[in-house]
């Protein structure tokens, strides 16, 4: 028995451990294009980018019990046949599988407008923060497209290394999606005392340059410069070695309450910020939520799912109960939040006010659907329980 896991993130350690405990004893192979082992991403926009870039600090620790996982990294899956069970990595290479686990995740998503590709950074990997690190120790500017929450968290680390910031985006306030105006226009304020400029409602034209992008043209006709320019406008899943096997992949891989592919006979699951999934605390409507505790909670019902499939058991039936968690440090300032404050239609402040610490709710007509605090933890903890309770 063999089992496959594609990616190398923290949803392929989750799963691959999982697996392991669930008694299941066949080879297990990971494999992933980056050269590292699975690290924490999150600092990659903030602590890493401003202090240096430690992929060995980033790491993960793995348990003993997952020390016979083969991990065969810096060589990527270009394709897999289904029908056969065999995987094509892109060195040419092939692997048979007779469980697999599908953790590609995500990647930047890049603008479709004219000019260079050169200089346009990205930030997902630790080789994209160093590289975007080694370019803003010697600049004086950036120019941010996107003021979603990699947006925002550059912005404020490059406020801090005391370059000169510029954000320009479609939306009309920063993190407007998940967050709503009224936490949106307050966090908008903030950026904006510490020196960040916004340039909003407004779209791209073109990015400005010869060999290499040196600043852009709004949809408004004006341009603007800048020594560094990022681009953070959201993320595509990573399906494109899934084609031809007669999936939906059209935003992400469907998955049940267990993990389990829909739509396969085979032993295979999806984790992470791949998988889509009905969230049956908040409604019946499959969505990919890319959340950090997400890979974890996905990765360790999908190893227990393989494990029984394997063992030719039935996968256990439960719901999807996982309390979709980010959190978010910009500047001084700590936000985070429980829930799916992205699906309300009304707020309200229930504690402090915008200007300070504070908790806003956020409803879906009478229904609390989620919560957002900024520096208010003690606060907050207790509405995950109370979110949990929707079971």
């Amino acid at each position: 028995m063999s089992v496959a896991i594609v990616g190398g993130g923290l949803g392929a350690l989750r799963t691959a451990e999982s697996l392991v405990a669930a008694g299941y004893a066949g080879e297990v192979t990971v494999i992933s294009d980056e050269n590292h082992l699975p690290y924490n991403r999150p600092p990659l926009s903030k602590e890493a980018l401003k202090e240096g870039v430690s992929a060995e600090k980033l790491e993960f620790r793995r348990r003993a019990a997952t020390d016979g996982v083969a991990w065969m990294l810096g060589d990527g899956v270009r394709s897999a046949s289904f029908a056969d069970r065999i995987l094509t990595l892109d060195s040419g290479r092939e692997l048979a599988f007779d469980g697999l686990a599908i953790a590609t995740g995500i990647r930047p998503r890049r603008l479709n407008v004219p000019g260079p590709i050169s200089g346009r950074h990205t930030l997902r990997t630790i080789d994209d923060a160093k590289m975007l690190r080694e370019a803003m120790t010697v600049a004086k500017s950036v120019l941010i497209i996107g003021a979603g929450f990699i947006g925002c968290e550059v912005a404020a680390t490059a406020r801090q290394l005391g370059l000169s910031v510029t954000v320009v985006a479609i939306d009309q306030a920063p993190m407007v999606r998940p967050l709503g105006f009224q936490l949106a226009n307050e966090l908008q304020r903030r950026h904006e005392s510490k020196g960040v400029k916004f340039h909003l409602g407004v779209g791209i034209n073109a990015f400005l340059g010869e060999e290499s992008a040196k600043g852009i043209q709004l949809s408004d006709g004006t341009e603007h410069y800048a020594d560094v320019i990022v681009e953070a406008i959201g993320s595509i899943p990573n399906v494109d070695w899934l084609e031809g096997n007669g999936l939906d992949l059209s935003d992400g891989v469907i998955v049940d309450s267990s993990m389990a592919v829909v739509g396969i006979t085979f032993p295979a699951v999806a984790v992470g910020d791949i998988a889509k999934y009905p969230h049956e605390l908040f409604d019946e409507i499959p969505r990919r939520i890319e959340h950090w505790n997400l890979p974890t909670e996905t990765g360790r019902r999908a190893g227990k799912t393989l494990a029984a499939w394997l063992a030719g058991d039935k996968p256990m039936a439960e719901i999807v109960n996982f309390i979709p968690t980010f959190w978010s440090d910009q500047y001084e300032y700590n936000i985070q939040s429980f829930g799916m404050p992205g699906l309300a239609d009304t707020q309200r402040l229930s504690y402090g006010s915008l200007n300070g610490p504070c908790v806003v709710e956020y409803f879906r007509g009478d229904t609390l659907v989620g919560v957002v605090g900024i520096d208010s933890v003690p606060q907050l903890v207790p509405y995950r329980n109370l979110l949990m309770k929707r079971e």
